[in-house]
């Protein structure tokens, strides 16, 4: 594979007290050469990327590989067919004859599943639990998170705190993490050219705009949806906007921007793992305060598109090429 150039991978030895190996060949990211006595805390903050953890004190185990899978979930069962499962069938497809595992990491929605499908969905740390109960000895964490926010950084705490119960553990990138300076790769024009097979065809008109409507998170990674905007426009997707349901920008933000530029239709559409709660509900609900019944107020013609991000055939590879780098890293000497 010639996937090292967009990882950093930096090895963990594992003890009583934290040790750090040396190097991160290939990586996207690396300590300046002129430091030569890096304290562990000046370590552990260069890694960024792809992170590999091995214990040495488990070293002699026979390897036995599994993946986990982790995503926030959804209460809406065909968005989660659709969209998550279809994802993780498509990871699985990749690695035919590795264990894959789904864990979820919103707890409320691991009850109400349960609750109203019967159905268990482990979280995370249920899920490694179960694995090395089973014997499984080398983990590759994946992650279905959008940015690296806050439900990213649940996936690094997973990390952080199981990584000495096995031989060796991974974690991958969330959907866009590198921005592409300094000879890094740019996953946010890569996601934003996959996304936009699905924009309005023929190309559209100047009257016509689309919103993006993305979660939103008071984790300072809210900052990327306005690199994902930047992206947009170089692309010339001028009519494409951005906006979050529960952080910046706001719905009332992109209606400026649409109005000044003459928009007078405007499609709908999530920019989210599935299209559950919030399309169905905030986005193209029928009350009031619904974002399509906001913008039919404001004078717009709307239509919606009730379609997540695992739908779309060209962003559900990059999740899966997310996963591999995660393998790639388990698997490398």
């Amino acid at each position: 594979m010639n996937n090292w150039k967009q990882f950093v991978t930096t090895s963990l030895a594992c003890g009583a007290l934290l040790s750090f190996g040396a190097g991160h060949a290939l990586a996207d990211y690396s300590l300046n050469p002129e430091v030569k006595t890096a304290t562990p805390a000046l370590k552990m903050a260069a890694q960024i990327g792809i992170l590999k953890s091995e214990n040495p004190e488990l070293q002699k185990l026979a390897n036995k590989d599994a993946i986990v899978v982790m995503s926030f979930g959804t209460t809406f069962k065909e968005s989660r067919e659709k969209n998550i499962e279809a994802t993780v069938k498509a990871i699985q497809a990749a690695h035919p004859g590795v264990k894959v595992v789904t864990a979820f990491t919103s707890h409320i929605i691991i009850d109400r599943i349960q609750k109203n499908e019967g159905m268990k969905v482990p979280t995370p740390e249920e899920a490694l639990a179960d694995l090395k109960k089973e014997g499984y000895t080398r983990i590759a964490l994946c992650s279905l998170d959008v940015i690296p926010g806050m439900e990213y950084a649940y996936d690094l705490g997973v990390f952080q705190l199981h990584r000495n119960d096995f031989k060796k553990m991974t974690l991958g990138t969330p959907l866009m993490y590198w921005q592409g300076q300094e000879d890094q790769a740019d996953d946010v024009t890569e996601v934003m050219k996959a996304f936009a097979i699905q924009f309005p065809k023929p190309k559209m008109q100047k009257n016509e705009g689309v919103f993006l409507m993305a979660h939103g998170t008071p984790h300072p990674a809210n900052a990327y949806y306005a690199v994902m905007q930047d992206r947009l426009e170089e692309l010339g997707w001028h009519n494409v906007f951005i906006y979050s349901v529960e952080g910046w920008p706001s719905l009332e933000d992109v209606i400026k921007k649409a109005r000044a530029r003459g928009i007078k239709t405007v499609t709908l559409m999530p920019f989210m793992m599935v299209a559950g709660d919030h399309a169905t509900n905030d986005m193209a609900g029928d009350e009031d305060d619904s974002h399509k019944n906001i913008l039919k107020k404001n004078g717009f013609t709307v239509h919606t598109y009730m379609h997540g991000l695992g739908e779309n055939k060209a962003v559900r590879e990059l999740f899966v090429k997310r996963a591999n780098d995660a393998w790639d890293a388990l698997e490398a000497e």
